[in-house]
C-alpha cells in the first residue's frame, strides 16, 4: 500500500495575502514562490519530524488567537530567534521547555498563533 510521507503544507485564508507574505518574510525570514518553503534535507540528521495533531474544540492552547488552528515552525536556535523577534517589536507571548524541545509563542499580523519549536530530543516512536 502507498504511504503518507509527511506534511505537504498548510493552506489558509487571510484578508490580505500580500501583507501576510511580507510579514512572514520581514519578521521570520520566510518566503517562496508559492508560499513559505521548508526543505527537510537541511535537518535530515536530526531525526526531524512534523505533526498533524487535532485538539479538542474547547482547547485554549491556541489562545489568544481566535483561529481554529495554530502553526508550529521549527527553529535552530530558539533563544537567538526570540531575541531577534523582540528586537523587531514582536511580543513573545509565552515560553516553555520540555525534554523534547524548547517552545515560544507569537502572533502573526493576522492574529494567528505561531508556536516556535527547537527540537531537542529524538522523534517520538511512531
Amino acid at each position: 500500500m502507498a504511504a503518507i510521507k509527511g506534511l505537504g503544507g498548510i493552506f489558509y485564508k487571510v484578508e490580505d495575502p500580500e501583507r501576510t507574505g511580507r510579514w512572514y518574510k520581514e519578521m521570520l525570514g520566510l518566503s517562496g514562490q508559492w508560499g513559505l518553503c521548508f526543505p527537510w534535507s537541511a535537518e535530515a540528521g536530526k531525526d526531524a519530524f512534523s505533526l498533524l495533531s487535532p485538539f479538542k474544540a474547547d482547547s485554549d492552547y491556541f489562545a489568544p488567537s481566535q483561529a481554529g488552528f495554530m502553526i508550529n515552525l521549527r527553529v535552530d536556535d530558539l533563544d537567538a530567534f526570540a531575541e531577534e523577534l523582540e528586537a523587531n517589536g514582536i511580543e513573545i507571548i509565552g515560553r516553555q521547555n520540555e525534554d523534547y524541545g524548547k517552545f515560544a509563542w507569537i502572533l502573526d499580523c493576522d492574529g494567528i498563533k505561531i508556536e516556535l519549536w527547537e527540537q531537542i530530543g529524538p522523534a517520538p516512536p511512531g
